[in-house]
């Protein structure tokens, strides 16, 4: 039985500066899947509803600690100043933490594909005749990792870090995962005596299952697949995590009713919602904040981002959806057109060749092939609002602010500046001039000039 969720607190640890990554960003600020390692591990965290959530970052990260709290708005931020192990991390955590009597789990913040279930496991194994519990994993190849040492009777007695390890305790495949869970009194009782005698001269957090021991309390093991602790210290680990994470959203996508036409070319976002009977064509990739309702079809070579799209609606091929399009239903949203902070309303189409930007489109309007909203003087943004049942002719600029009447027409090539009244026909281009046998006679001066040469 899972552990009521209001005893937990939470502690991230999130001051590492990645420098394996080669990057200016702190590592935990790197994505997959559309959010930051940091929000997939506070995401699942959150589902256990702590009572207490700290994040420890390190000095000049305050882009770490907006980002937890964007995710944990209620999260305390502690800083880390000199990196001297992780329980040295959680020493600084530990007075966010004042009468607090409940669990206290330790995560990770370079780790993100903890899933919840994984998390509400291992809270359910700390109890009172238990008060602490660690998350561990059989490794494929435990080369790095610390090993899980246990007794005869299979309980945990202590971890062993790789460059402390003995040659027989190499051969352990069963591996720490940094993850644990413990009674908090417990905590603030066994972190004081953790010392620093290692390889590295820092202060382990996994030395408190040993000190646990020689106190006499029950250390319990839970174990989770070893793709789901999966940490990120370099660009290609990033890429591993990247791609278990499609394979989790497309299979859910699936499980959910649509249909993906080559899966393994769609990217999801970790947040996209996809409703049912969709068809997904090959080669679309979703950024963050997409909403997809029933019986749509995104067409192959796709790009949707910040995007709601209603039942009913085609998207594509080739199209690019930005942040704030909101797609109604049965609308048709075609080739080469690109959609930014517009609503396009019941039915209407945008088939070719166009821009549509801060804009309305009314239900069943037409908007013609090569067709723009000039949304923008180099100062400000501008709306331009289409009427139900207009017709916008191909290769027109409706110049914002400027507004086109229910069934009013716009014949192609124009220009439009001022506001078009229902049911009117809007119509500026220049006179046509025929100059009969003109193209002759150019021609013949043409070929004359280069015969001179």
């Amino acid at each position: 039985m899972v552990q009521a969720m209001n005893s937990i607190a939470i502690i991230v640890l999130a001051a590492g500066k990645g420098t394996r990554m080669r990057s200016a960003a702190p590592k935990v600020l790197h994505r997959a899947a559309g959010r930051s390692l940091l929000g997939h591990v506070l995401t699942a965290a959150a589902a256990l509803s702590p009572v207490r959530a700290i994040v420890v970052n390190g000095p000049g990260q305050a882009d770490v600690a907006d980002e937890a709290l964007a995710h944990f708005p209620a999260a305390s931020i502690v800083t880390q100043k000199e990196r001297l192990g992780t329980g040295h991390a959680v020493s600084i955590a530990l007075p966010a933490l004042k009468k607090f009597s409940g669990t206290v789990m330790v995560l990770y913040g370079d780790t993100p594909l903890l899933s919840v279930e994984t998390l509400q496991g291992l809270a359910a194994q700390v109890n009172a005749k238990t008060p602490f519990a660690v998350l561990g994993f059989e490794a494929a190849n435990p080369t790095g990792y610390g090993r899980l040492l246990r007794n005869a009777a299979g309980s945990l007695t202590g971890i062993r870090e790789e460059l402390d390890a003995s040659k027989k305790e190499k051969a352990i495949r069963l591996c720490n995962s940094g993850v644990i869970a413990l009674d908090a009194g417990l905590l603030a009782k066994l972190l004081p005596l953790v010392g620093n005698k290692n390889a590295k001269g820092e202060y382990y957090l996994t030395d408190l299952v040993a000190l646990a021991v020689k106190a006499k309390k029950r250390v319990a093991l839970s174990v989770c697949p070893e793709a789901e602790v999966l940490g990120v210290n370099t660009r290609a680990q990033l890429a591993e995590v990247e791609a278990h994470f499609q394979q989790r959203l497309r299979a859910r996508a699936m499980e959910g009713g649509a249909t993906l036409v080559a899966p393994e070319t769609v990217y999801f976002c970790a947040d996209t919602v996809v409703g049912c009977d969709v068809v997904i064509e090959p080669d679309v990739v979703f950024g963050p904040k997409v909403v997809i309702g029933d019986n749509v079809q995104i067409r192959a070579f796709s790009h949707i981002e910040g995007a709601k799209i209603a039942a009913g609606a085609t998207i594509g091929p080739f199209a690019r959806l930005r942040p704030g399009a909101d797609i109604a239903a049965d609308a048709h949203i075609g080739n080469f057109v690109e959609i930014k902070k517009s609503r396009v309303e019941k039915g209407a189409k945008v088939n070719h060749l166009s821009y549509i930007g801060d804009a309305r489109v009314g239900a069943k309007a037409n908007i013609g092939a090569g067709t723009i909203t000039c949304n923008y003087d180099g100062f400000a943004k501008h709306v331009t609002d289409i009427g139900a049942g207009a017709f916008i002719g191909s290769n027109s600029s409706l110049v914002a602010p400027v507004r086109i009447g229910d069934g009013a027409y716009v014949g192609s090539g124009s220009v439009i500046t001022k506001d078009v009244p229902d049911n009117a026909l809007a119509l500026e281009r220049g006179t046509q001039t025929i100059r009969e046998g003109w193209a002759a006679r150019f021609r013949a001066l043409r070929q004359a000039v280069k015969a001179k040469i």
